[in-house]
């Protein structure tokens, strides 16, 4: 079965991340979790004392900044490296989500993980979420939704993630936290939160996971059939094959 690629976009705390994962699961994807990848930018920028506003320190810290995703079988799911080093906890940490936006805001922290992630998923049969997946990566997905939901809810989900991690947080730091996300996510000058024309919207306000892992995997596998109706598939393999063919 040809694949294609599902770009999961919006707001901070709707379910994305977790959703992502199972429907890639489901659906025998891969799946990138680009907001893991600026989460591990900027705990190494925290480390080794960059200046947000030093060009050339930040060019100089990109260049040291290597992510991989590695499988552990123990939880059944990909963690995050940086340069080797299993980061997966320390990434998740209030901390770091008090400063990824305003490092991911960076154009040359954008530019340089959006190269990436395109690496990454050269080949298709992946699930992708973010902030810019659907407008800047990959404007072409066959498949672009955009989650939301209400503040209030958002923070009380954010705050049970990490009790689950043993670190209480006052919900009105939450709160705050991610209405100053929002603001920068959605105002910043290189590829702003923004949702794409042709992408589908989710309100997960009163939703569970599950009712939106099921929503995204029905979407896709109605847009797979259409492609297919559509004859997308044959084509791919045609300009797949004459792109491959030696010249004469």
């Amino acid at each position: 079965m040809p694949k294609i690629i599902i770009a999961i976009d919006g707001y901070s705390s709707c379910g994305k991340s977790t959703t992502a994962k199972a429907v890639a699961a489901r659906m025998g994807y891969g799946y990138i979790d680009t907001g893991a990848m600026y989460r591990a930018v900027s705990l190494f920028f925290i480390q080794q004392h960059v200046a947000l506003t030093n060009p050339k320190e930040v060019a100089a810290a990109l260049d040291q900044i290597h992510i991989t995703f590695n499988f552990n079988p123990r939880i059944g799911r990909n963690e995050t490296c940086l340069n080797g080093l299993n980061v997966e906890e320390e990434i998740r940490k209030m901390y770091i989500s008090n400063y990824v936006s305003e490092v991911s805001a960076i154009p040359e922290v954008r530019w340089a993980m959006v190269a990436q992630q395109q690496k990454m998923a050269r080949r298709r049969g992946v699930v992708m979420d973010g902030r810019d997946i659907g407008t800047k990566v990959f404007p072409d997905a066959e498949v672009k939704v955009f989650m939301s939901a209400d503040t209030a809810v958002r923070a009380f989900r954010r705050q049970r993630e990490l009790l689950e991690k043993g670190e209480l947080v006052p919900i009105e730091d939450i709160t705050a936290n991610i209405e100053k996300r929002d603001r920068i996510d959605t105002s910043r000058a290189e590829s702003p939160l923004i949702q794409a024309p042709d992408a589908v919207p989710l309100d997960t306000t009163h939703m569970t996971i599950e009712e939106q892992i099921d929503w995204v995997v029905a979407l896709a596998d109605r847009r797979i059939a259409e492609l297919h109706r559509e004859g997308h598939f044959a084509q791919r393999r045609s300009a797949e094959a004459d792109s491959n063919t030696p010249n004469s």
